[in-house]
């Protein structure tokens, strides 16, 4: 095969360019027309077969597709769409910032400019009412989520279960905050990261109650498939707010496991039991825990945590009885 360089001494006049051009497009052998082999990544005559390049470069992409939505999902230009904006993330974002790309500041007109740019960019992001009510909560949900430590997985869900609310028609009669703070806490349980009612409704700018009710509908309505909160669920953000040993968070999980082999937890609130469990895990392991520290991270009452640890103790398989239960809390 023929290797053709190029002189990098003086640049190449028009004229020397077009024949270079036309030479590539044919065979140096025979002088006939060049066909591109794609499957094998190879240039070859179409008369002689002589091949005069190889291993060229796919610039195409490295998945196939058959019709035009799969093609359109399985692109990868642009940034990627996501349900937590009102958009889907495919409008544009103007910076609240007066700096252009290299950090300067901009001048009066120019500030003016963005100004006004901002103003219509965002009349033009919110076409009609259904779209500023999904703005509005969408913003709520990362709001609360990023007070409550909830991950973007549990907020994409709010999302999709706040979207599907919208197009049901769910929301005439009722808040924007507590449809979204309901949302919230139904995919916090359905992504196995539940927070309890006392710590979304701090974060929340509605009543407990409203937005209690309004999870209770869109559960109803939606259909929505959420099982009962798990104790153990709570257990690690709680170790971890104490700062207990691993060993004391394993007592607390087999502690909760034997209470629910019987009917300890039947009824009770899972907070309270994992509150508990901690609590319990932390005489027997003689780990330095207070029922005043465990009652302010878990925001249980004393004498609730009182109550349960000693109904875990009897129900543990480590055989204590209500007698040795008392006696590990004096």
């Amino acid at each position: 095969m023929q290797q053709f360089t190029r002189s990098h001494e003086r640049s190449e006049t028009p004229a020397e360019t077009d024949a270079r051009d036309e030479e590539t497009l044919s065979c140096p052998e025979c002088g006939g027309d060049l066909t591109t082999d794609e499957a094998h990544g190879e240039t070859v005559c179409a008369d002689c077969g002589l091949v005069v390049d190889e291993d060229s470069i796919d610039r195409g992409p490295e998945w196939r597709a058959f019709d035009s939505r799969e093609k359109d999902e399985k692109s990868r230009v642009g940034a990627p769409t996501t349900k937590m904006m009102h958009d889907k993330g495919l409008s544009t974002n103007i910076g609240w910032q007066d700096k252009d790309a290299y950090g300067n500041s901009l001048n009066s007109s120019q500030r003016q400019k963005m100004q006004r740019l901002r103003t219509w960019n965002e009349r033009f992001r919110t076409r009609d009412s259904k779209e500023r009510n999904l703005k509005q909560a969408l913003g709520e949900i990362d709001r609360m989520a990023s007070a409550l430590g909830l991950p973007d997985n549990v907020r994409e869900t709010a999302s999709v279960i706040y979207r599907r609310a919208l197009s049901e028609d769910l929301l005439p009669g009722r808040s924007i905050e507590g449809i979204a703070t309901a949302s919230l806490y139904a995919a916090a349980r359905l992504g196995n990261v539940p927070r309890s009612l006392d710590e979304v409704a701090a974060v929340s700018r509605v009543e407990a109650e409203r937005f209690k009710r309004a999870y209770r509908y869109i559960v109803r309505e939606l259909s929505l498939e959420i099982e009962p909160a798990d104790p153990t669920q709570y257990i690690p953000r709680f170790a971890s707010e104490l700062g207990v040993s691993p060993e004391t968070e394993r007592h607390a999980r087999e502690l909760v496991e034997s209470a629910k082999r019987g009917t300890v937890i039947s009824g009770k609130s899972p907070v309270s039991i994992a509150a508990a469990a901690l609590y319990a895990a932390g005489l027997l392991t003689n780990a330095e825990v207070t029922q005043s520290e465990v009652s302010a991270v878990a925001d249980v009452s004393e004498v609730t945590i009182r109550n349960r640890y000693t109904e875990l103790l009897e129900a543990s398989d480590s055989g204590f009885g209500e007698q040795d239960a008392r006696a590990v809390s004096a």
